[in-house]
């Protein structure tokens, strides 16, 4: 088996030649996507010979920038996308990328996966939102993925992607408490009083909210939002597939509208959008009420503070990272404070 390689350098013609198992004589990369836990390159690929390979592919490889590494090891980010390319992506059907190579090499935490080039498919705007028609196309992915997954025996049997036990509950919970103050900092007066308010309220619950995993699990993606999703092909693609579990699927709806579609679209359409994703999912023969579904989805309105206060602190920080945390923090909070999430606490 071909080992990963350590970052962008290691991509040369002779590695790619032993990855895909076909004559390589010459690579030129250019760097794409705007994520900060890797490094995604575009690959432009001349081979020996006549082959069935595209001429273009995406890498992903361990990101340069070493805070960005060292979060990618807290939580597993590389072992778990790495994973999820070899052992689940290749039997789902919906918009995932194919995937011609993956390998993870736990002792140095490196990892690559070579994927499918979705071009010209442009991925969402996480800052401007992502229209009705767009979000009602995702939904549609989401829906079948997680049909796909829905309280599957073998998904559950896999320890990299059932990591979130009472242990690992507890452990994020400290996280999300001791890095609120240097988020406050950070981005406290950009935010307003009233999405400091709702943190601060949210925040003496999050050790319970983190430990209720009650109700079916799936394919959960736990980053399903605009720049990690791709408009303009056949049909809207899901990529960074990092944050992937066994978890609740109406945590990634919840998510999704609420940081995805500015404020005042998400109150516009919320109920329409929520009830698509539900009929999808009865449509694909899934057994779930509404009223299940719409309690799990308000609920998990928190998931995106979570992920905001713990991302943003923990990866390399840049100027569109600071801006997309800002609005991201507030979308949710607004989103939460709407749906009167709090009230389904304990």
């Amino acid at each position: 088996m071909t080992p990963p390689v350590s970052g962008a350098a290691g991509l040369t013609a002779a590695w790619l030649s032993d990855a895909l198992a076909t004559k390589v004589t010459a690579v030129r990369t250019e760097p794409v996507g705007t994520g900060q836990v890797s490094d995604s390159l575009r690959l432009f690929l001349t081979y020996a010979g006549e082959t069935g390979l595209p001429p273009t592919m995406v890498a992903k490889v361990p990101a340069a920038d070493p805070s960005s590494r060292a979060a990618a090891r807290a939580v597993r980010t590389y072992e778990v996308e790495a994973s999820f390319y070899a052992e689940i992506a290749g039997r789902l059907d919906a918009g995932v990328p194919a995937c011609h190579f993956s390998a993870y090499e736990p002792e140095q935490d490196e990892y690559t996966v070579l994927l499918e080039d979705l071009a010209p498919a442009q991925p969402g705007d996480q800052l401007a939102g992502v229209t009705a028609e767009d979000a009602a196309a995702a939904i549609d992915e989401m829906a079948a993925l997680h049909a796909a997954g829905w309280d599957d025996p073998a998904l559950a049997a896999l320890p990299w992607l059932n990591r979130h036990d009472a242990e690992a509950a507890v452990f994020t919970a400290a996280m999300v408490t001791g890095l609120y103050e240097g988020f406050k900092e950070r981005y406290g007066a950009d935010l307003g009083p009233d999405v400091l308010a709702l943190i601060e309220e949210f925040l003496p619950s999050i050790g319970g909210y983190l430990a209720d995993r009650e109700g079916p699990s799936t394919l959960f993606h736990g980053d399903f939002r605009a720049d990690n999703l791709l408009f303009g092909g056949p049909r809207a693609a899901v990529v960074d597939w990092q944050t992937c579990a066994y978890g609740p699927g109406p945590a990634d709806l919840a998510y999704f509208l609420g940081s995805s579609l500015p404020v005042e679209a998400r109150r516009a359409r919320e109920r329409a959008l929520v009830n698509r994703y539900h009929a999808a999912l009865i449509g694909r023969g899934v057994t779930l009420t509404w009223d299940d579904c719409w309690d799990a989805y308000r609920r998990h309105a928190f998931h995106g503070i979570v992920m905001s206060i713990g991302a943003s602190m923990i990866v390399e920080r840049t100027d569109r990272g600071d801006e997309m945390f800002r609005t991201m923090t507030t979308r949710h909070a607004r989103h939460a404070r709407d749906l009167n999430a709090l009230s389904l606490l304990t």
